[in-house]
């Protein structure tokens, strides 16, 4: 793996010196984009608007438009704007991990200590595990401020989850969501049952991305010459009056007759 980010993460006072690296990737097929007319390869270039000519990677810079006119920034830029969080990640505050919605995570990422940071990135790891608490705190990474939040992860690496900001949590107050009304006691009741059948530890190894797999057959049995014909799926009807109770207990009893087999 290849670091991303080169730093230290501020823990009062002291500094853990640190790499951060990816902690997934992507199980998508890679899908050229092609031209319908003979399949050729679509190439995306990168052209000057006044000239119509290739611009090189090393020959773009990036601005912003001001009057009409661009401010162009370089490296020491981005690191003069906030140059102690473009090296350090401090940690802000400690909080419980289920007080941080789900709606605020976006990307996870391993943390490993640098040369000389290892007893005290071991000594954080062990106070939160201890304390059952996470570390949040902001820091510039790829020339955008993020908030981090530090957690044990498996019992053995501090794990990075960026956070996204408030602000960027849409309203969702335009939207039609029911009114908050009793729900009838044996539709409840049913429902209740049926999450209860249904429970169990959650284990990650149960879901796997079977639609890349799925595709990748069609994609070998097109090779070969083979029409593929996909099955028909019933879409909901929009408007159509459900009866709850039935499907409740259908529900239920295809939950049982599951657990039996």
């Amino acid at each position: 793996m290849r670091a991303i980010w080169n730093g230290a993460i501020g823990f009062g006072l002291v500094n853990i010196p640190v790499k951060i690296y990816s902690a997934t990737e992507t199980t998508k097929l890679d899908l050229d984009m092609l031209d319908k007319s003979d399949y050729s390869n679509i190439r995306f270039k990168r052209v000057n608007e006044s000239t119509g000519k290739e611009v090189k990677w090393e020959n773009i810079v990036k601005g912003y438009r001001i009057d009409d006119k661009y401010i162009v920034l370089d490296e020491d830029d981005y690191e003069a704007a906030s140059p102690e969080k473009s090296k350090i990640l401090s940690i802000d505050q400690f909080v419980k991990e289920d007080e941080v919605d789900s709606i605020y995570f976006e990307t996870p990422y391993y943390l490993e200590p640098q040369k000389n940071g290892e007893n005290a990135y071991r000594l954080l790891l062990k106070a939160l595990q201890q304390t059952e608490m996470v570390g949040i705190g902001t820091f510039v990474l790829r020339e955008s401020e993020t908030i981090g939040m530090i957690r044990p992860y498996n019992n053995d690496i501090l794990l990075l989850n960026r956070l996204r900001f408030e602000q960027e949590i849409r309203d969702y107050s335009d939207l039609k969501i029911p009114a908050k009304k009793a729900a009838k006691g044996a539709e409840l009741k049913m429902a209740v049952n049926l999450i209860e059948q249904l429970s169990q530890e959650f284990d990650p190894a149960m879901y796997k991305d079977t639609y890349s797999d799925e595709l990748m057959k069609i994609i070998k049995q097109k090779a070969k010459g083979k029409s593929i014909k996909a099955k028909k799926i019933q879409p909901a009807e929009d408007g159509k009056v459900v009866d709850l109770m039935a499907q409740l207990k259908a529900s239920l009893q295809n939950s049982k007759s599951k657990n039996a087999s």
